[in-house]
């Protein structure tokens, strides 16, 4: 009897054996072909279209627009949301994420200039409330700037890419506005250094 239940149960894992999956090591790291943030200076391959996170809402669609001046930036805090006048009559509006409380400024300022993959220099102030923070900050996945950045007149104010999707439709910066990388790269192509730049609470 104890021989018959040995054999029962060898036939049984050997049974189960049988069924059993075996996974060999994991070899998808490489399926964007070397595209993104691993290297800053190639091309980026299209991204699907994004979701607006649950926090962002879009703008009331019967609003009028703050201003419909041609070839003019307006960005409307309470919103998080900009919206681009273009020269040739079209508007484009994007989800941003804005400065936090006592960190947002409002007025009218302009575009000053433009960069491609920018460097990110941490302020003064950053640095002592951070000491581990570099003086310069190259191009790459970490990054705050993200793949573009558009200076403003007013200080150190930028519209720019991030390396935090997940903070758009939010108060998350010091003052500046970030955007996902397709539309701040979309912007960026469009808007000329002297572009006039509104922003509203």
């Amino acid at each position: 009897m104890r021989l018959f239940a040995i054999l029962a149960a060898a036939l049984f894992l050997t049974a189960v054996q049988s069924h059993a999956q075996v996974y060999g090591p994991y070899d998808g790291y490489d399926e964007y072909d070397g595209y993104g943030y691993d290297n800053p200076y190639t091309p980026y391959p299209p991204e699907p279209e994004y979701q607006p996170l649950p926090r962002y809402r879009d703008p009331p669609p019967n609003r009028a627009p703050i201003t419909r001046s041609s070839g003019t930036i307006v960005i409307v805090t309470s919103e998080h949301t900009l919206y681009y006048s273009a020269p040739w009559g079209e508007q484009y509006v994007y989800p941003i994420a804005v400065g936090r409380e006592g960190k947002q400024w409002f007025g009218s300022t302009r575009v000053v200039s433009k960069k491609e993959h920018p460097e990110w220099r941490p302020t003064a102030s950053m640095r002592q409330k951070n000491p581990k923070l570099p003086t310069v900050m190259r191009p790459g996945p970490n990054n705050p700037l993200g793949t573009r950045a558009i200076y403003l007149a007013d200080g150190l104010l930028r519209i720019h890419g991030t390396n935090d999707p997940s903070s758009i439709g939010t108060n998350a910066s010091s003052g500046c506005f970030r955007m996902y990388r397709q539309d701040v790269e979309e912007l960026y192509d469009m808007v000329k250094p002297g572009t006039r730049v509104i922003v509203h609470r």
